[in-house]
């Protein structure tokens, strides 16, 4: 095994991580078996699989714990950090506050899962195992997650001070987090029966929350802006202001169990998956040749390739950034130094179409956007279809008339190469023919689409093509599980958030504020893209629809907007957004692959990020480039 998927460490911590990464692609492995195994059972012997739809639910639960606990040990979980540009030390201290925070709000959230699992769950076996037993993956996960914090802080400290601190500011915030979660620990103990005297402290505590609340909050915002993962901030959010209001925080482990056993969302580490496996094959070389060989004798041919290539990778990992640092070598050297265009168009042209495929099917913000909203997931996806393709093709022509400008000269055609090249990547070629065709088509659901795209890349990629050898199929994984954990973190979180927010009926009160503040429909829709854009160069697009969207949606029924407009509205100017200085994630992801400064990224993005701006107005203004599809799904599968 790689050094990458073992690292260095005690012989014990290795076999634990080997454990925690075996039950992380075990249950990956029966979240992809069994959606298998009812298709084979439906169509050939006309039944299904017992209890699957519920124990995918609990193998999804599994994943989002495991996941998370192995994007704590490697530090990716999503965050915005708005720091980089101070000194280190100040960066270091910064991250001890962080990860102290971190660390409290972990241990909070993981002492209130026992007293969930006594009395929240009825004991419901599943596959012959009791619901409690599944549910046990809350307090390891979280738990395991806040001694990885305080071991990072104790790293962090170590570098600054010595002796007894090291270890004395993360022992306090995990005591802290114990004493906050009194009131859930003295549930499981007593039921709800709790003594007098452990009443008194509770009814402190509740009384505390109420009067820091609003300190409390701005403490937990600034973290988030000085790099705290934000699943932790939208959770420290949800404990304090339900405790400040009365309310119990075990509430909160309900939500997160909620939110990571829905079915609707158990398709994004299945595409998350099939989109790695893609990305860490040579499937993008063979299309880059294809398209090429296909395109180049046209003026802008290879812009015409670069685009559709970087949007299909985009569709399926639903991460921009994976396209930017995957292909943008090749095609950077390709446009460059083999086609002609200069340094900064082609660098410009790469930063820009990394997130382009966000609007094609199996687009995972299409899929959360339409759990999130509860709205038909194919009707979203008809509704991306023209948007998605008027926004490449405005990329594409404006490559192909800076082409005829500087006259880039064009390759021969060759029928005999052309055939060669599409040959060799058919089977890549396939791929969305046949996913696109078995989910709109009714014959499979999503989640049995993700489970077929996963099997398919690793026919294709593992056995045919045995680009990536077996061995080598745990570090691919962990390569994946980054971007699931810290979507299934945040979702988990923000379900417990939202709680908060629908229990105080803060979306309804805010739209009746903005339709009495703005009349004209077409006002708030331009104020709604300026937030958007904002919101997408501060945040991951995951987060943004988590948080943002519940909010967004009692403004689009008030104003008459078509739901499936509206979420095409959100996605596509979370899109630009990834390009709009002065923090888009493009422009950071481009500065390192490119190895180039910041502002000259800057420079280079700017005529694409005009034309991507023009297109998120074209969109917003006329509905019916979101809607017209949408009559050819009129019910829901």
């Amino acid at each position: 095994m790689s050094a990458a998927v073992f690292p260095g460490g005690k012989k014990s911590g290795r076999v634990l991580w080997i454990i925690e990464q075996g039950l992380c692609f075990l249950s990956l492995f029966f979240l992809t078996a069994i959606p298998a195994a009812e298709v084979v059972a439906r169509l050939v012997f006309r039944t299904g699989v017992p209890s699957s739809s519920w124990i995918m639910e609990q193998m999804l639960l599994s994943i989002g714990l495991f996941a998370g606990m192995i994007t704590t040990k490697k530090s990716e979980h999503l965050s915005i950090s708005l720091i980089q540009v101070f000194p280190e030390k100040f960066r270091d201290w910064c991250a001890i506050g962080t990860h102290l925070i971190s660390a409290f709000v972990l241990t909070v959230v993981a002492l209130c899962t026992p007293s969930f699992i006594k009395i929240g769950l009825v004991g419901r076996i599943i596959g012959f195992i009791p619901d409690r037993v599944y549910a046990l993956a809350l307090p390891l996960g979280y738990g395991v997650m806040a001694f990885r914090f305080t071991r990072q802080t104790a790293a962090l400290l170590r570098k600054r001070i010595k002796g007894a601190g090291v270890w004395l500011f993360p022992l306090l915030a995990v005591l802290l987090g114990a004493w906050a979660s009194l009131p859930a620990i003295g549930k499981f103990i007593w039921n709800f029966d709790v003594p007098e005297a452990v009443y008194r402290v509770i009814d402190i505590q509740y009384t505390i929350a109420w009067y820091a609340k609003i300190p409390a909050t701005v403490i937990l915002l600034v973290a988030a802006l000085s790099g705290a993962p934000l699943f932790v901030v939208i959770g420290g959010l949800a404990l304090l202001l339900l405790q400040a209001s009365g309310g119990e925080i075990d509430v909160v482990v309900n939500q997160i169990y909620t939110g990571l056993t829905q079915n609707s969302i158990i398709a994004i580490p299945l595409f998350t998956t099939a989109g790695f496996l893609l990305s860490e094959s040579k499937a993008g070389e063979r299309l880059v040749v294809t398209f090429r060989s296909l395109f180049s004798w046209l003026p802008g041919g290879m812009i015409i390739a670069t685009v559709v290539i970087c949007a299909f990778f985009t569709s399926f990992t639903g991460a921009s950034g994976v396209t930017i640092l995957a292909l943008g070598g090749i095609l950077y050297s390709i446009l460059s130094e083999y086609s002609g265009y200069s340094e900064k168009f082609s660098i410009g042209l790469l930063t820009s179409v990394g997130s382009l495929g966000l609007l094609f099917p199996p687009s995972l913000p299409i899929i959360l956007v339409g759990a999130t909203m509860q709205t038909d997931i194919r009707h979203l996806f008809a509704g991306g279809f023209l948007p998605g393709i008027i926004l490449i093709a405005a990329v594409a022509v404006f490559g192909i008339i800076a082409s005829i400008k500087t006259k880039i000269p064009v390759e021969r055609f060759s029928l005999k190469n052309s055939a060669l090249a599409i040959r060799n990547s058919a089977f890549e070629i396939l791929l969305p023919f046949i996913l696109i065709t078995g989910y709109f088509s009714g014959v499979f659901s999503l989640v049995e689409i993700g489970s077929i795209a996963v099997i398919y890349v690793f026919i294709v990629e593992v056995l045919i093509h045995r680009e990536i050898k077996i061995r080598e199929l745990p570090a691919v994984l962990l390569k994946a599980i980054p971007i699931m954990g810290g979507v299934l973190s945040i979702l988990a979180m923000s379900q417990a958030f939202s709680y908060y927010i629908v229990d105080t009926q803060a979306p309804e009160n805010f739209a009746r504020w903005m339709q009495a503040a703005i009349d004209s429909k077409f006002v708030f829709l331009l104020l709604l893209n300026l937030s958007l854009l904002v919101v997408g160069c501060l945040m991951d697009i995951f987060s943004a629809i988590l948080i943002v969207l519940p909010l967004v949606v009692p403004l689009g029924q008030i104003y008459g907007i078509d739901p499936v407009h509206l979420g095409i509205i959100f996605i596509v100017n979370l899109e630009v957004g990834f390009l709009t200085p002065p923090v888009g994630l493009n422009l950071f992801l481009a500065t390192y692959r490119f190895r180039k400064p910041f502002t000259e990224i800057c420079r280079n993005v700017f005529p694409f990020l005009l034309i991507q701006l023009a297109v998120v107005l074209l969109v917003t203004y006329v509905p019916a480039l979101s809607t017209y599809l949408r009559v050819i799904f009129p019910t829901n599968p």
